[in-house]
């Protein structure tokens, strides 16, 4: 069985152009991803920057469009996400309201850049666990942002602030030979982009953190074989301005293995090779290959992650 992960940067900017591009049937982005994922062929991959709507109608156009291309995907899944989700309040602490920063998640619209799953094998629905309504000061030891002694950008914020900036899912999906098999996935925002208070590099740590806590049954009973943590964390362990412990830890948990140990997923003008995107089966698969695949930059800055694996 092969799994992947891969940020495709297919956002658009705006509601409905996503899907208006996929429908297109030309559209050289579109058509580079698909033949992309079709050449990898993955039976389970977890998409980042995906623009979500509420009926999957993108996801599901995208998966009609990649079935034509010979890489049939009959099951997809996308919940609702915090990316775009507005409030009514300042959560970025810009002293406004109504901006990109003061959704749940950064985004212009309702579900920019959000993540997706196509399987081949039955996605059991009724069986998935949701983490993205979590409060952020509700993760066990959170490193909530604060200015001047208190919250940041204000207590009433932080009061309604959710953790995860897109979502935190866990996706059990069922082998026809190998039984029940567990997706925790989620896609971290990039831990820059904010000022003293380090709001977004805290908040990067914390969704990484979460995977620990919730393998550490802080939050229910965790899978305990055949599993998977992928997606994009938005954090190299050893480079960057990100809080990289969170992933340290993670890397070094007994109950997980890392086939693609130190190799680079992104190479940012800004920063140069780091490793951002991961897939880390648990300890009880045998993993028989796994790769990075070159980047092309001219259909995203990441590259498409696989692990293959057998029991």
């Amino acid at each position: 069985m092969r799994v992947a992960t891969f940020n495709t940067e297919a956002s658009r900017k705006g509601p409905g152009l996503l899907l208006r591009d996929i429908l297109k049937g030309d559209d050289p982005h579109i058509t580079g991803l698909i033949a992309e994922i079709s050449r990898v062929d993955p039976d389970i991959l977890v998409l980042q920057g995906i623009d979500y709507d509420i009926q999957n109608l993108a996801l599901a156009a995208l998966a009609d469009a990649l079935a034509q291309a010979g890489s049939p995907y009959p099951y997809i899944f996308a919940a609702p996400p915090n990316a775009g989700r507005m409030t009514d309040l300042d959560l970025d602490g810009d002293g406004a309201t109504g901006g990109p920063g003061d959704a749940q998640g950064y985004g212009r619209f309702f579900g920019q850049g959000h993540m997706a799953l196509l399987s081949r094998y039955p996605i059991l629905t009724d069986d998935i666990q949701d983490y993205s309504t979590l409060l952020w000061r509700d993760l066990p030891d959170a490193l909530l942002p604060e200015q001047n002694g208190s919250g940041f950008p204000s207590e009433a914020a932080l009061d309604i602030q959710r953790l995860s900036s897109k979502g935190h899912w866990v996706v059990p999906v069922m082998h026809p030979e190998m039984g029940r098999i567990t997706l925790l996935t989620y896609h971290a925002t990039p831990p820059v982009f904010d000022g003293p208070e380090d709001r977004n590099g805290k908040r990067n740590h914390d969704e990484t953190a979460f995977w620990a806590h919730y393998l550490n049954e802080q939050f229910g009973p965790p899978p305990q074989t055949r599993f998977f943590l992928l997606g994009d964390a938005n954090l190299d362990p050893k480079r960057g301005d990100g809080i990289g412990r969170a992933m340290q830890n993670l890397l070094a948990d007994p109950r997980l293995q890392d086939p693609l140990p130190e190799q680079p997923t992104v190479d940012w003008a800004q920063t140069g090779p780091m490793r951002v995107d991961y897939l880390l089966p648990s300890i009880d698969w045998t993993v028989t290959d796994a790769a990075v695949e070159p980047r092309n930059p001219n259909l995203s800055r990441h590259a498409l992650i696989w692990v293959d694996v057998m029991p």
